[in-house]
């Protein structure tokens, strides 16, 4: 599996949302936190964002978003292991 980590500008245009509301998002549990990919770098699983984005396609709630948003950030522990 090729991992993907994409940066805030590349995920604020596949998730057409501003700056502001991505973090908003995050800081609501329906968005995935950011992973460190250096010292004074993060980005974010492109799995994780294309999963997101099908859940909301398909019409999930928020509380299902929480959910899965939980379910990919436990997923990073047990996957890096």
């Amino acid at each position: 599996m090729d991992l993907v980590i994409l940066r805030l500008p590349e995920v604020l245009r596949k998730r057409g949302r501003s700056r502001s509301a991505h973090y908003r998002d995050i800081e609501d549990g329906l968005f995935p936190k950011p992973v460190h990919i250096g010292e004074h770098s993060i980005g974010w699983p492109e799995h994780e964002v294309q999963t997101i984005n099908a859940a909301r396609i398909a019409g999930k709630t928020d509380e299902e978003i929480k959910t899965l948003v939980a379910t990919l950030e436990k997923a990073r522990i047990t996957f890096a292991a």
